[in-house]
């Protein structure tokens, strides 16, 4: 048996997603840009996919744009936002702790001439709301603060960080992929002017995602063509990812207080057992405010590498952290920012459940982790005893 503990990287597709996908790849094919019948059905079905993803969010169903991912949506909210409002100012600001995805753009604005201002987190991974306001200016455009961080779980002051940046008249940006479908997501009540989510992360297909736009928040599209998606994202439109991703927010709607109530006590159950029968184990983010799902660790003398291919041996998928940095041997950027040494961010273990988790894999890992550990401190050079 296969144990997965690796739901923030990739999750399996829901059976009933699939079902509701299969009759699009063949039966229903239109292009909802065609003026026939077959196009007019295809218009009505791409519309109520978008109410779908629209009430998930708590938005207007004319306020979603659909894309190829959270990447392209991280994409279209920085890029388009800066670059179709530099006019009003140039000035962006981001938490240390984002996903690569933002850090990159942000790089990338640099270059065009903005300016970026990074806010440190603490040691648990939360922004201060007040360190925020402190690095607003006159020029400040545009803020983007992850709803939860995809490493180690925490959840941002979402609602707080909301109603400064309304105050203050700047636009709010949140990638809400970690949290979505395990926190209830509502873009009003948490002043939201754009947020990025991703199909694959709540159990759709991959290569589909939206970017959900206030009214009224005016973007530059970064991909041009046809003008599809009221202009901002030109292309044929996905529709088997499309209506995917629809029925996966229907059914995360639906299942979350289940799904939640389950997982919690999962992750609970994981981080009370291993730092019970794990000497010198840490737990990395915050103790109460982070995500139902994840239990993200970190190990003295233990190199988070050789961690994960052991794992491995033993029949078990986890992850050291993002699996869209994992190609670089550097620690990981968010816990180098909560005060980690590099040795110390090096010899982490990311545990993420999902729906399809069960109790005897929670019990494998329990049972297989504290053996793993305690072979490779032997081993290391890095690993002393405690007097």
């Amino acid at each position: 048996m296969i144990t997965y503990f690796d739901y923030h990287s990739s999750k399996p597709v829901d059976q009933r997603v699939i079902d509701a996908m299969q009759p699009y790849f063949r039966e229903h094919y239109g292009n909802p840009s065609s003026l026939h019948m077959i196009g007019d059905r295809a218009t009505r079905v791409l519309e109520q996919s978008r109410l779908s993803v629209a009430e998930f969010l708590g938005a207007e169903k004319d306020e979603i744009i659909f894309t190829s991912g959270a990447t392209e949506s991280n994409n279209l909210a920085l890029i388009g936002y800066a670059m179709r409002n530099r006019s009003k100012g140039d000035h962006i600001i981001l938490s240390e702790i984002e996903h690569i995805s933002i850090h990159n753009i942000a790089k990338y604005l640099e270059k065009q001439g903005f300016s970026v201002s990074r806010i440190p987190v603490d040691q648990y991974g939360q922004v201060s709301v007040k360190k925020l306001a402190a690095r607003i200016q006159d020029k400040t455009i545009l803020v983007s603060i992850n709803y939860a961080n995809n490493e180690i779980g925490t959840l941002q002051s979402i609602a707080e960080i909301g109603m400064l940046c309304r105050e203050r008249n700047i636009v709010f940006h949140s990638d809400a992929v970690a949290a979505q479908g395990l926190v209830p997501l509502d873009v009003r009540r948490d002043n939201i002017d754009l947020m990025t989510i991703s199909s694959n992360d709540m159990y759709g297909p991959k290569g589909t995602g939206a970017l959900f736009v206030r009214s009224g928040v005016k973007l530059q599209p970064i991909i041009i063509g046809g003008g599809q998606e009221r202009g901002l994202r030109s292309g044929t439109e996905n529709m088997p990812g499309i209506v995917g991703m629809a029925k996966a927010a229907e059914i995360a709607r639906q299942d979350m207080a289940g799904d939640v109530k389950r997982l919690t006590a999962y992750r609970d159950t994981l981080i009370k057992e291993i730092l019970q029968r794990i000497p010198r184990a840490y737990l990395n983010g915050h103790p109460v405010m982070r995500l139902p799902n994840n239990a993200h660790f970190r190990f003295d003398g233990i190199e988070g590498e050789a961690l994960l291919l052991s794992l491995k041996d033993a029949g078990h998928a986890v992850s050291t952290g993002s699996a869209c940095s994992s190609k670089t041997l550097e620690p990981s950027h968010t816990l180098i920012a909560l005060g980690l040494l590099h040795e110390e961010a090096h010899g982490s273990l990311q545990l993420t459940c999902g729906r399809f988790t069960r109790e005897e894999e929670i019990a494998k890992i329990i049972n297989d982790l504290p053996e793993v550990v305690q072979r490779l401190r032997k081993l290391s050079p890095l690993y002393k005893e405690e007097d």
